[in-house]
């Protein structure tokens, strides 16, 4: 297989699992957004126009942000730490969202009360946030030639322009292999926003197994730009 198709495989791997692990928030924890993060502050002007019913929502999409923010920072450290050891950061990111996404599913073990701000809900959520914080950055740092993985507005725009500029036949090469790399994401995050859903009302967190095992299957596929097999 040769790295350019290891990188398609990856693009849809982690486009299934960003829409996956985001709809399983979703749907688990409230209306939290773990990968689209920013889509949370919407939310929490929508709650607190809702004193009755909301505000005790709000604490943990509060704390989604900076948590994100950690878990970006952190990546970038590994990355910076690959660079001076002269190491590859694909792979330790992927087990460090792997890490991540393991702690969520063993928090998740300690629910009992699924309230806002019962502690082993917060900290199920705010994992799974740390995870997806991973996963955005691992997709600058390690495959800076992937398309976006985890928020899919700007893909969807790209698709459309493209896809326009085909059916006029203005479309040169350049587009048309552009139009391929970001449409399947696209799909890709789509069935995995539906498997998430489903999965979550079968399985609850024991969901989450299904992301885990395919982040272990691209570590053991080592995913990397320059390598060719």
């Amino acid at each position: 297989m040769t790295g350019a198709k290891r990188l398609l495989w990856a693009s849809l791997a982690l486009g299934f699992i960003g829409g996956y692990v985001d709809t399983v928030g979703f749907v688990a924890l409230f209306g939290l957004f773990t990968a689209h993060v920013t889509g949370n502050f919407v939310l929490i002007g929508a709650e607190l126009s809702r004193p009755s019913t909301g505000q005790g929502q709000v604490l943990l999409k509060l704390l989604v942000f900076p948590t994100f923010v950690a878990a970006v920072a952190l990546a970038r450290l590994i990355a910076l730490r690959c660079e001076r050891t002269g190491t590859v950061a694909s792979r330790p990111l992927l087990i460090t969202q792997a890490v991540f996404l393991t702690a969520a599913l063993a928090a998740s073990l300690g629910i009992v009360d699924l309230g806002p701000r019962a502690p082993w809900a917060m900290a199920t959520g705010l994992l799974m946030t740390a995870a997806m914080g991973v996963q955005n950055a691992a997709g600058r740092l390690a495959w800076p030639a992937l398309t976006p993985t985890t928020v899919m507005t700007g893909n969807v725009t790209q698709v459309v322009i493209d896809t326009v500029d085909v059916l006029r036949g203005a479309a040169g090469p350049d587009v048309k292999d552009r139009l391929k790399r970001f449409i399947w994401p696209v799909v890709a995050f789509g069935a995995g926003a539906l498997a998430g859903g489903v999965a979550y009302m079968g399985w609850s967190f024991w969901s989450l197994l299904l992301p885990l095992a395919l982040l272990i299957g691209l570590v053991v596929m080592d995913v990397r730009p320059d390598k060719k097999v």
